[in-house]
């Protein structure tokens, strides 16, 4: 028998929690969960699911902080986090901490469960050419271990951070557009209907990382109209 797969949610809101359990269940999902953030972080740093539905707003402690560390000890965890509709703060937040995605409150079930069942594919496009990607001088991205350097500084990676800098190395000789992303990165259907910026903050955060001046990217440029590049990669 086929392992089931686990969903830990840590949902404060009884009503909104009952529901998710009961629909992730009838779709065979193995699923846990908690009202308390404090709970809840013990529970997501056993390393026993496959993906955590995260609350912002919790008692105890909120998910801001539970996304954090558990990105602390696990930088390959799949996270989605629940967000007030109208904050684009906690969207922005949630996806700097290291959240794979979001979905706005109130959402549809539907748009959830696409949503989950793509980060959890987590869609391997690429065929990796060796586990080093260099940059100029200045980077070197080790994409086995999630790590590298940019000058003397070390960084860290999350694994959706290292899949979008395969795809752009595997595409580097053209512009690869937000749908694309979405599509070969994410999971998601190429005809799905999806508001998000999920894709543009990953994009701000490893220009953050990789480049000297992320302002003025050198090699994860923007081409207007068309997408993103990977320039000056071996």
């Amino acid at each position: 028998m086929q392992k089931k797969v686990r969903i830990l949610i840590v949902e404060d809101e009884v009503a909104i929690r009952e529901g998710l359990i009961d629909v992730f269940v009838y779709h065979g999902y193995d699923v846990d969960f908690s009202g308390d953030g404090i709970e809840g972080l013990k529970k997501a740093l056993t390393g026993t699911f496959d993906l955590i539905l995260l609350d912002v707003m919790l008692p105890g402690m909120n998910g801001f902080d539970i996304c954090n560390q558990v990105r602390e000890h696990d930088r390959d965890q799949a996270i989605i986090m629940l967000t007030a509709k109208s904050s684009d703060d906690d969207i922005i937040e949630g996806l700097t901490l290291g959240a794979d995605d979001y979905v706005s409150k109130p959402f549809s079930i539907a748009q959830l469960l696409l949503r989950v069942n793509a980060v959890l594919r987590r869609t391997r496009s690429v065929i990796q050419q060796g586990n080093t990607i260099s940059l100029g001088d200045d980077v070197v991205i080790d994409t086995q271990n999630l790590s590298g350097h940019c000058g003397k500084d070390p960084i860290s990676f999350t694994r959706r951070e290292i899949d979008i800098l395969i795809y752009l190395l595997a595409n580097s000789e053209r512009p690869v557009s937000r749908d694309e992303l979405l599509n070969k990165v994410w999971g998601y259907a190429a005809d799905a209907d999806l508001e998000t910026r999920t894709v543009d903050i990953h994009i701000a955060k490893l220009r953050r990382k990789i480049e000297v001046n992320h302002s003025e990217p050198q090699y994860l440029v923007t081409v207007r109209g068309a997408g993103y590049r990977l320039i000056g990669s071996i």
